[in-house]
């Protein structure tokens, strides 16, 4: 459940990133995610289930000014941060010894609160890394200074990163990609929709230039060229559509062939200036080749001035969260208000919590599952996840439309899976990283030189598939597919998606439901050409290939005829890895949930309903999501989820117990068509 621009770091995880909070200070107790006071009840289910499941919700729900979408997983998230925010605190306001975890994390939140010093310091925090661009003169200049921005976790051009070879996932390898452009994906730059953003963006730079001390005619000549480059930069991008094909994005080639694809610059003084030890490799795994080639002829046809505004531009929007509030105001108005509609800033705490998880997760982590994370919860997490895995076995082994040698391949696959619950075993070591409180700044750069540089001393290295992507406070899950694993972070194991208090078929409805999403995940239309070792091969059969395509097409025209806004539907291709995870999850889940009443008596109704509808109902309420516009469109141009409000009802209506539940029959609009319904795993 996951979203990055970065193809490599896109392979950590798959699914939904949620992390979006309310402005509310003290922590309170978590409702549950289950509520008929979320419910519709003069709206017939077999109408508009949607509403039905949560129209109370959608009817009372007002946007907080500083979030552009808000969920039942940021009802969760805001709780979350607000039990963060008092370990910051508590640990900010005492003295530890120096080089304890408790003194890291504390004095990086101390620093990232003293708004006072932050706003002294100006522009004098990146001083010497613009005076470096101003002199870049030619080609190797400009490549010097890549290099080092790159050691600092910015640079430009294209992306680059270490992680485990796709089709040889037990190495480290290092993957090129397209990248070092501004706005979200391509369509920014050339859709005649999006005529307003980019208009918006040189503005945006132009008041990034003068705050840094250009005249306003220079400022807005400087944003116009900035514009104009990287849409050129732009013309050999993939669509986001494109870049979900992992076979299409993996190209391997040795060092040489990279540096004479892109000849105009020294690649290998610009890797090992970045700090990688290029003699551990002799391979590049490159995403998008036509981007490199396109930039190479960039680099040799525009002038180095261009290049030079660009750096400059990157520089300042990579630094302006942690620079005076001019910058990081002028940054959140055009990244947050402009493309997704937020009004207002987080306050200064969420930020800098957020900042501090971030830069230090795993030394934060260790403090909040001390105090926050349940050991009961693991336990019946495990349980459930035993019970949804017997299910995904058996649908395995007797799915009709697959083969023999197929299915042979599948349940080896499976059989290897792995689910990681709560947090890592191996703690990550920041004795390394110099913090104080003088710098945020500082502190800030020290954390994001150590992460590019531990990423880079992996490169040949064997991968340890024990790391985690994501820190224990997170609320939120993934599936690896080279590592063949779930990893569930303690953050999600607290209601509205796990709570002790609520009956089987409210769990299994939502936090078993996610627990299936991430293991059909394994088996969505690209999760499926990972193999029981997490390379990315092609094993199975012509037929059964076909046979999975034709059924996952279902999936993308019935997402595709949904409307998220007018004239503007959700893209079905796009979003069809978490529309396979979805249909799966809750059909895996609610199999799971009708096994475990074997041999019990039938659940008496719960608020007027049965087990069966709380399920569906439960699932319905947990994708209940309200969205500015400005997010919602940018969600469907380039999330890889489709809105919530469609996620809440698009797995149920392929699903016959769900019709079955309601007594939904031929005829009622929420009737689909058999013939129409996507039946995978």
């Amino acid at each position: 459940m996951k979203t990055t621009r970065n193809l490599a770091l896109a392979a950590i995880v798959a699914g939904l990133i949620s992390s979006v909070l309310l402005a509310e200070d003290t922590p309170a107790k978590l409702p549950s995610g289950f509520s008929t006071d979320h419910m519709d009840l003069t709206v017939d289910p077999r109408v508009d289930f949607a509403k039905f499941a949560a129209g109370g919700w959608y009817n009372k729900f007002v946007m907080p000014a500083d979030k552009s979408r808000f969920g039942a997983f940021d009802t969760l998230s805001q709780n979350n941060w607000t039990n963060v925010k008092s370990i910051l605190e508590s640990v900010s306001a005492q003295t530890h010894e120096t080089g304890t975890i408790e003194q890291k994390v504390g004095d990086f939140f101390a620093s990232a609160m003293n708004t006072d010093a932050i706003d002294a310091a100006g522009l004098t925090p990146i001083a010497d890394d613009l005076a470096g661009i101003a002199a870049i003169a030619n080609i190797e200049d400009l490549a010097r200074v890549v290099a080092h921005m790159r050691r600092l976790g910015s640079g430009g051009l294209f992306g680059q990163f270490v992680f485990a070879d796709q089709k040889q996932s037990d190495l480290n390898a290092l993957y090129v990609s397209q990248g070092g452009m501004s706005l979200p994906s391509r369509d920014y730059y050339f859709a005649e929709g999006f005529a307003k953003q980019r208009a918006a963006f040189v503005e945006h730079v132009a008041k990034m230039f003068v705050l840094a001390g250009d005249s306003e005619t220079a400022a807005a000549a400087a944003a116009a060229q900035l514009l104009s480059l990287e849409t050129a930069m732009a013309e050999n991008a993939k669509t986001p559509v494109e870049l979900r094909d992992r076979l299409a994005n993996y190209n391997r080639m040795s060092v040489d062939e990279l540096a004479a694809n892109l000849s105009a610059l020294p690649v290998r003084e610009i890797f090992e200036g970045a700090g990688l030890d290029l003699s551990a490799t002799d391979y590049v795994i490159v995403g998008q080749p036509k981007f490199i080639v396109g930039l190479n002829n960039l680099l040799t046809s525009r002038p180095i001035d261009e290049w030079k505004t660009y750096l400059r531009y990157r520089l300042l929007a990579s630094a302006a969260p942690a620079l005076a509030s001019p910058f990081e105001t002028e940054h959140f108005r055009f990244y947050s208000t402009v493309l997704q509609g937020t009004p207002m800033m987080e306050p200064r705490w969420q930020r800098a919590a957020r900042a501090t998880d971030s830069s230090l997760g795993e030394a934060l982590g260790q403090l909040y599952v001390a105090q926050y994370y349940p050991p009961a919860a693991k336990a019946r997490m495990d349980e459930m996840i035993t019970n949804i895995k017997a299910v995904m076995r058996d649908r395995l082994t007797t799915l009709e439309w697959m083969s023999a040698a197929t299915r042979e391949k599948a349940i080896t696959k499976f059989d290897r899976f792995v689910a990681r619950i709560g947090y890592t075993d191996k703690w990550r070591d920041y004795s390394s990283v110099n913090i104080t409180r003088d710098s945020y700044f500082a502190n800030r750069r020290a954390t994001t030189e150590f992460e590019v540089q531990r990423n880079n001393r992996k490169l040949g290295q064997p991968v340890d598939k024990g790391e985690w992507g994501m820190t224990p406070p997170t609320v939120n899950a993934y599936f690896q597919p080279t590592a063949n694993q779930i990893v569930f972070p303690a953050g999600i194991l607290q209601p509205p998606f796990f709570d002790f208090t609520k009956d089987d078929a409210v769990n299994y409805g939502m936090i078993g439901g996610v627990i299936g999403h991430e293991i059909t995940h394994g088996f969505d239309d690209q999760g499926r050409r990972y193999d029981a070792d997490g390379n990315l091969t092609d094993w199975w059969t012509a037929e059964d290939a076909a046979q999975f395509q034709a059924r996952a097409q279902k999936l993308i025209d019935q997402y595709s005829s949904y409307e998220a806004l007018p004239g503007l539907k959700v893209n079905g291709a796009l979003s069809l890895g978490e529309n396979i995870a979805d249909l799966g999850g809750v059909s895996i889940a609610f199999e799971a949930f009708q096994r475990s009443l074997a041999g019990k008596p039938t659940p008496e109704k719960i608020d007027g309903f049965t087990a069966e509808q709380r399920f569906f109902i439960s699932w319905a309420q947990g994708w209940r999501t309200a969205y500015r516009e400005d997010a919602m469109r940018r969600q469907v141009m380039v999330g890889p989820h489709a809105p919530g409000n469609f996620r809440a009802i698009g797995a149920l209506v392929n699903f016959q117990p769900f019709f079955d539940a309601f007594g939904i029959k031929d005829g009622d609009p929420m009737w689909r068509k058999e013939e129409d319904r996507a039946k995978i795993w």
